[in-house]
Formats: C-alpha cells, structure tokens, sequence
C-alpha cells in the first residue's frame, strides 16, 4: 500500500540520504558525484511545506517535492525532487508519485516542469509519462507535463 506523508524539518538527513543513493549511479556516470555538494543542494532548496514522503507498506521509501514554479515557467508547479530508493524502483511507486502530482497540478490547472540529469535513465520514465523536452543546459534535461486542455480537472 502506498501513501503519502507530511515532511518535517527534521527529516532533512533521512531526505539526504534517500537522494544520494537515489542519484549516485547517475552523478557516477557523469562524473560529478559529491554527497557534500548533494547535500548542499538539498538543503538550498529544502521546504517541508512542499514534500511529501512517500511510504510504501509504513516504510519511507522516497519522496516527492512540488512547488509553485517560478521564473520561466510562472503558472506551473515545478517538481523539484522525486527519488524513490533503488531497491523499491521498478516497482510502480515512481509512476504512483507522479500521477498524484498530475492530478495537484489538474486541480491548480498547471502544467509541471522539471530537470533531469542527461544519461540518467530517468529521462526515459518522464517521456513514458507525458513530458516533453522542453530545453537543455550543462548536466540537465528541461521537461514539461501539459495538462489536458478543456477537460474539468
């Protein structure tokens, strides 16, 4: 059974780590690799009121951050994090995170945007999910989600 749940402060290190292990193999491929700088990313973004845990069977398994976007993409909700632990990947809960975060930014009648990092094979799930390459910089691949126009959220 999956759920979401409210994140608190106090959560950051348990948060930091689920990230690090949940990018290593793709910062490897990379070769930018850094848990100090990890961490550091984390924390300059790091908002409770916007990430939820996601539980799998009462166990913490990932999370998700979804926050009213800013800048280029205004009217969106940007989706800044979402990393499920490798041992749970392929098993749905990555998909399940993203349908709820769908069906928030239906009902705020938003698209969403995200970043993903090129030869991360999470590329592949965002385009199996409805996104659409949108832009690209140094280590990123820009995408948007469009939610269906005309239809009641």
């Amino acid at each position: 059974m999956l759920s979401l749940a409210p994140v608190a402060a106090g959560d950051f290190d348990e948060m930091a780590a689920i990230r690090i292990e949940a990018l290593r193999e793709s910062l490897e491929r990379l070769g930018r690799f850094d848990p100090v700088r990890a961490r550091e990313r984390l924390a300059a973004g790091f908002a409770p009121e916007h990430m939820r845990h996601i539980v799998a069977n009462g166990q913490r398994v990932g999370y998700i951050t979804l926050r009213p976007a800013s800048g280029r993409a205004p009217g969106a909700l940007q989706l800044d994090h979402l990393y499920v632990r490798p041992v749970f990947q392929s098993a749905g809960i990555g998909a399940w995170a993203l349908d709820w975060a769908k069906t928030q930014a239906a009902l705020q009648e938003a698209d969403i945007t995200l970043s993903a990092l090129k030869q991360s094979a999470v590329n592949r799930f965002y385009l199996r999910h409805g996104f659409v390459q949108v832009g690209e910089s140094g280590f990123d691949l820009d995408y948007r989600w469009h939610r269906p126009r005309g239809v009641p959220a």
